[in-house]
């Protein structure tokens, strides 16, 4: 069973940066195909950035595009969400999620099968 915590998240105003890490633990703990989701209240979860082949191909929303990078590290187990010029649009409960079934977009979230309990971000103006 894989095991996802992410943490990082907090209250920032708009024009800031957070960081958030997302540890993996369990079977193949972080498996090939990662992603960064968030959640509005009211509002469907969205794909925000994944992460492939150990690294070499990444994804993201055009919304986040040029603002949030993400990255991994192997050797820790984690995979991190680098968030710059944040807006108060951006603030939702984020989460990780790993275990990507073969097809399907990757901002789709039936395409993972495990996710973390996530964390909230929140970006005043």
């Amino acid at each position: 069973q894989v095991q996802l915590v992410e943490s990082g998240g907090g209250s920032v105003q708009a024009g800031g940066s957070l960081t958030l890490s997302c540890a993996g633990s369990g079977y193949t703990a972080l498996r090939n195909c990662m992603g960064w989701f968030r959640q509005a209240p009211g509002k469907e979860r969205e794909g925000v950035a994944a992460i492939f082949n150990g690294g070499s191909s990444t994804e993201y929303t055009d919304s986040v595009k040029g603002r949030f990078t993400i990255s991994r590290d192997n050797a820790k187990n984690t995979v991190y969400l680098q968030m710059n010029s944040l807006k108060p649009a951006d603030t939702a409960n984020y989460y990780c999620a790993t275990g990507c079934t073969y097809g399907g977009s990757w901002y789709r979230p039936s395409k993972y099968r495990y996710w973390g309990q996530g964390t909230q971000v929140t970006v005043s103006s």
